[in-house]
């Protein structure tokens, strides 16, 4: 099975100017075709550092995405830096230019000079066509000698660089159009990844280990734990000869955890905490009021009745969820109050069955105790629902 790496390229990413979505779509699309990924990379428009990162990766992956770096300007080195990591110099490709002026031309514009850089490759490269964009893509072919750690030897592997535009309807058009059959041909892939995240509240990271830590040391399907604040998710990835084979893998282990993990579980892949509790009030037919003090609108976000009062200290914030639920005629009223300084939050919760308080303390950074606080009462919430139903 061939391992991968994936290399984004731009200062603007680095300086964070925009955000890189380009690494997680490729990695996506690489997860369900089989492919391990084990590193990813972002450089800036340097034309050495660049090819440095290639060099590295073509000792390590078989397949290497680079995207970005393809443009016009003097700042866009990518197929300098590949032609220099594969020690080949670069070449004008009259096919390519020709590619550029059709589209460029579906614009009513004619290109100007510096877009001719755009047909400019690596020797020997296989070009690939760009349908919704002006800069060609390419991939270049290579074969290394990579030490084998079990024969303590030398064997070769080929692999591919393919470089992909940074735009990123551009890059996604081109990988699913013609790298994805690319790489399948290539590498005769056969194999699927997927991927099963469940989401958990209510319990600690350190708790959901003791609880699953023998199911973590497994082969096939992984499992691992990713820790939010005051969410923790449990992956489940599993690598089969097809889809259904490797859902059966997953569902076996899913029905383990949620064994040992209970009512933490509340939700898979997309679903959000605030999601999941808004419609098991639904399902109970409880409509719902929110009042928050001290948590930077977070809980209105997720409860569209969240009443930010002014008219009551949060030291009665039990008396402001009161008023609050008589007021909107609601059958269930939460209330949270958060306390930076005192690295704490109360939270009071009045339903059909009574009223109750509750008390936290934090120990974690004080910016993270509102969005912690929020997804504590959020789960608290749910977690009342879900016994009365």
């Amino acid at each position: 099975m061939p391992s991968a790496e994936i290399i984004t390229i731009g200062t603007e990413i680095l300086l964070g100017e925009i955000v890189d979505t380009n690494t997680r779509h490729i990695a996506l699309t690489l997860r369900d075709l089989g492919v391990d990924i084990y590193r990813t990379t972002t450089i800036g428009d340097n034309t050495e550092r660049i090819a440095s990162a290639i060099s590295e990766a073509m000792q390590r992956a078989e397949i290497i995405i680079t995207t970005g770096g393809l443009g016009p300007t003097v700042d866009d080195p990518t197929r300098e830096a590949v032609a220099q990591a594969v020690g080949v110099h670069t070449e004008f490709r009259e096919d390519l230019w020709q590619q550029v002026v059709a589209t460029i031309s579906r614009y009513g514009r004619k290109p100007s000079e510096n877009q001719r850089r755009q047909a400019v490759v690596p020797q020997g490269a296989i070009p690939i066509r760009n349908p919704v964009g002006t800069a060609p893509s390419f991939i270049v072919e290579f074969v290394s000698a990579r030490r084998s750690a079990a024969a303590q030897a030398s064997e070769e592997v080929t692999g591919a660089i393919i470089s992909l535009p940074g735009v990123p309807h551009e890059m996604e058009h081109i990988l699913h159009e013609s790298v994805v059959p690319y790489l399948q041909d290539r590498y005769a892939l056969r194999h699927v990844i997927k991927v099963r995240v469940l989401h958990c509240a209510g319990l600690g990271e350190g708790t959901i280990d003791e609880k699953i830590g023998d199911l973590e040391t497994l082969a096939n399907p992984t499992v691992g734990l990713a820790a939010h604040t005051g969410v923790v998710d449990v992956r489940i990835t599993a690598k089969a000869e097809s889809e259904a084979a490797a859902n059966a893998l997953i569902a076996e282990v899913e029905h383990d955890v949620r064994q040992r993990l209970g009512s933490a579980v509340f939700g898979v892949d997309e679903d959000r905490l605030d999601q999941v509790t808004l419609e098991i009030l639904a399902r109970r037919g409880w409509s719902v009021v929110a009042v928050e003090f001290g948590a930077g609108g977070l809980l209105s976000l997720s409860i569209p009745r969240t009443i930010a009062s002014q008219d009551f200290l949060p030291s009665d914030l039990a008396g402001a969820v009161r008023t609050a639920k008589v007021d909107n005629n609601a059958d269930v009223a939460l209330g949270l109050s958060v306390d930076t300084e005192q690295h704490a939050a109360d939270m009071v919760l009045i339903t059909p069955r009574g009223e109750k308080v509750h008390h936290v303390t934090y120990g974690g950074p004080p910016r993270s105790l509102p969005r912690w606080a929020t997804n504590l009462a959020l789960n608290w919430l749910r977690t009342t629902a879900q016994e009365a139903e």
